[in-house]
């Protein structure tokens, strides 16, 4: 997807970018006294629902380890009380290639008329094509960062709801497919829609529902080690009060570190079709190292190096608990 460097605009450059100006303009104003909430994100249990997305290994599109993990993504919200859809359809790829994807929708309180969206996708990446070793290059991703960070945050945020009985809106859960079979960096070519095809496909294809859905939260790349999160220039475009409403709950959980005010890059990602093809007000939250010389998605982006051992359970604590400040505070 969007995390073809290629298509990134980095910070350096994000004052001359289309509307930076107004980005600038747009800054929130930290409320000091806005409250942080009581309930407390897991960061070791949503480590384990990572580590137990790996056990199948890459989630790679067409593979039997794809299909399982899938159906038990699907099976772990169920268990945790939510209603599952599973949205199938056959996309194609860049080269041609027919791709099985499941979209897997997870509905917590329905029958509420206002839902907040959060989403994540969680295939694999089929070439670690970033890896600094070339013979590397067409070994499929582990992705325990990119994808099952953001499905685990998702399962730990879903698991602690069950524990309230005064939340005001419903939520889903959205964990896009073949979002990851974006055109290889060995080709001479470039093609920002041959990321995100799940995305691209849920958007287009809504059923009617009977609540609102205000804004949505993309969750990418939310464990790495040292990962701080910047305004991605996209989210401040089509959704700057989300923007600002997630990242004052972030500075009111205690969070500041992680989620500086500040704007980083502009990507293409799972959020640009909910917002221009579904028309829902969506940010991405989604690690930005302007100091990386790899990539500014971090050293073990589109590497062999993207496992377990380089998931950090602070940066999934800082995101859960900026996710659960949003949510009790609606």
């Amino acid at each position: 997807m969007r995390k073809n460097i290629i298509h990134i605009l980095m910070a350096l450059t994000a004052m001359t970018m289309l509307r930076g100006a107004s980005c600038q303009r747009e800054k929130p104003t930290i409320e000091e006294n806005e409250p942080a909430v009581e309930l407390q994100f897991n960061a070791d249990s949503a480590f384990a629902y990572c580590h137990a997305q790996c056990a199948f290994g890459p989630r790679t599109m067409n593979s039997e380890a794809h299909d399982r993990c899938g159906e038990w993504i699907a099976e772990t919200f169920r268990t945790l009380g939510c209603q599952v859809e599973m949205q199938q359809a056959a996309l194609t790829g860049y080269d041609g290639t027919m791709l099985r994807s499941t979209n897997i929708i997870a509905h917590y309180q329905p029958e509420k008329p206002r839902h907040i969206m959060l989403c994540a996708h969680w295939d694999s990446r089929p070439w670690a094509d970033n890896d600094p070793d070339s013979t590397n290059w067409t070994k499929p991703v582990m992705a325990a960062n990119d994808g099952a960070s953001g499905v685990a945050v998702m399962l730990e945020v879903a698991r602690l709801l069950q524990q309230l009985d005064t939340l005001q809106v419903g939520v889903d859960f959205v964990c896009f497919d073949a979002e990851d079979w974006g055109v290889p960096q060995w080709e001479s070519r470039s093609d920002p829609d041959s990321w995100a095809l799940g995305s691209q496909y849920w958007s287009t294809h809504q059923q009617p529902r009977k609540w609102e859905t205000s804004y949505g939260i993309l969750l990418d790349m939310v464990g790495g080690q040292g990962a701080q999160f910047y305004q991605e220039g996209m989210s401040r475009q089509y959704a700057p009060s989300v923007v600002d409403r997630v990242w004052r709950a972030a500075h009111a959980a205690g969070y500041s570190g992680y989620f500086p005010m500040a704007v980083g890059g502009s990507i293409t990602d799972d959020h640009l079709p909910v917002n221009e093809k579904a028309g829902i007000p969506t940010i991405d939250i989604i690690p930005y190292y302007p100091q990386c010389e790899a990539s500014s998605f971090g050293p073990t982006w589109h590497t062999v190096l993207d496992d377990l051992q380089h998931i950090d359970k602070n940066t999934l604590k800082a995101v859960g608990q900026t996710i659960i400040q949003v949510l009790l505070t609606e």
